[in-house]
């Protein structure tokens, strides 16, 4: 820690009047609110602008669609941030790209800093841009204490699944807390991958011809819960904030939701709560995960010499292995941690999720459309995936 604070300082001493006077950069990244890393980043921001003399101006927020959406088109105006934290190897990333930095030409440029290159973030064109943080999971979140409370078993199977959702209806608990016009990414995940193998959910279908049976089976299973009564009454019209707090204050047994969800637990239901896989067609055992986030430089901070040194420096901090780890780390302990690390132990295979892989205008027809269409009974599967394929999905060109 202290040579890395020795290196920041002497870039900033190769420039003597930006240092003098001190140089203010803009960061952007999802370290906000309920994030239990949110902490962390501000002290790391704060012991920065201690140690430079620089002062950064934070732009930080919860991670969903809307937050994406104002993300890229602050690029798309030429409002970049300095220094970014956000979706690498995605659609999302894709449109943005050539205004980053390459992490191989930084480190052309500064050899002493090393910055990690990471081959698991290697976008199409072949170059790496981010510098990773926080690998992530998702998974089906419950809460032990109610199912030991009601005497039902955890859900290995889909058809213990439903058996669960029968047994928290009749005792008044919501069985499955989702908000379905809000934030359904995890359940239209998981659903899938419920009925898909391995092979099946990484498809990247061209056409509606090619889109695998289990995909539309896997919105089936969303409209099948949705007639059980799995979800909260107000599912369509809720916000994910909402139906989260119901999770996490027992008044809900089940989530699906990400390696993210966990860090908002509290201390208190740490070990009544576990992570469990996805219940799954045949031998299952496959996760959605991987590395999906990582730290830029942009093109803007790079190209401006007043700022540069300074970007550098606050890009270095920030990825150093014991800062990164900070924000990165999975702030939980006993059986939900231990849950996480069996969960990803045991996976036979890790799968990034589709969502990630398409366009901003089919992810938001498959999730914000689809989903609670086929959930009330408005739009079948088949009609689903045809609309998001009308879309081209997977181009490469991720626009």
């Amino acid at each position: 820690m202290k040579r890395l604070l020795i290196i920041l300082l002497s870039l900033l001493l190769a420039t003597a009047g930006a240092a003098a006077e001190g140089v203010t950069l803009r960061t952007v990244s999802c370290f906000a609110g309920e994030d239990a890393a949110a902490g962390a980043y501000v002290e790391l921001l704060h012991a920065y602008e201690e140690q430079t003399g620089n002062r950064v101006e934070d732009d930080s927020a919860t991670s969903d669609e809307g937050w994406k959406t104002r993300v890229l088109s602050d690029f798309a105006v030429g409002n970049e941030p300095d220094v970014l934290f956000f979706f690498a190897c995605s659609a999302d990333s894709a449109p943005i790209l050539r205004m980053m930095v390459p992490i191989s030409e930084i480190n052309a440029a500064y050899p002493e800093l090393n910055l990690t290159s990471s081959d698991i973030l290697r976008e199409a064109d072949g170059q790496i841009y981010a510098i990773p943080a926080r690998p992530y999971y998702e998974g089906l979140f419950v809460n032990t204490d109610l199912f030991e409370r009601c005497g039902v078993p955890l859900p290995e199977t889909w058809e213990q699944l439903e058996q669960a959702v029968a047994a928290f209806n009749a005792q008044g608990i919501v069985p499955i807390a989702a908000s379905l016009s809000d934030i359904p990414h995890y359940l239209a995940e998981c659903a899938v991958l419920a009925c898909a193998t391995p092979g099946e959910y990484a498809a990247r279908p061209a056409a509606i011809e090619d889109v695998p049976r289990s995909w539309l089976d896997g919105m089936a299973l969303i409209r099948r819960l949705y007639t059980l009564g799995a979800f909260p009454e107000d599912a369509l019209h809720t916000s994910e904030a909402v139906t989260s707090q119901l999770f996490r204050d027992k008044k809900a047994a089940m989530q699906f939701d990400g390696s993210w969800f966990a860090n908002t637990i509290p201390e208190s239901g740490m070990d009544t709560t576990r992570v469990l896989p996805v219940p799954q067609a045949g031998a299952g055992g496959a996760v959605i995960g991987g590395v999906s986030m990582g730290f830029y430089l942009t093109r803007r901070a790079w190209d401006d010499p007043q700022r540069r040194d300074a970007a550098v420096g606050l890009l270095a901090w920030l990825t150093a292995p014991e800062n990164a780890a900070r924000l990165g780390a999975e702030q939980t302990f006993g059986a939900l941690r231990e849950s996480a690390q069996a969960l990803m132990a045991h996976a036979t295979a890790v799968l990034g999720p589709l969502q990630d892989d398409m366009n901003k205008d089919a992810r938001a027809a498959w999730l914000l459309d689809c989903v609670p269409a086929v959930a009330e009974g408005r739009m079948t599967p088949e009609a689903c995936w045809e609309s998001v394929m009308a879309l081209s999905p997977f181009d490469s060109d991720g626009e």
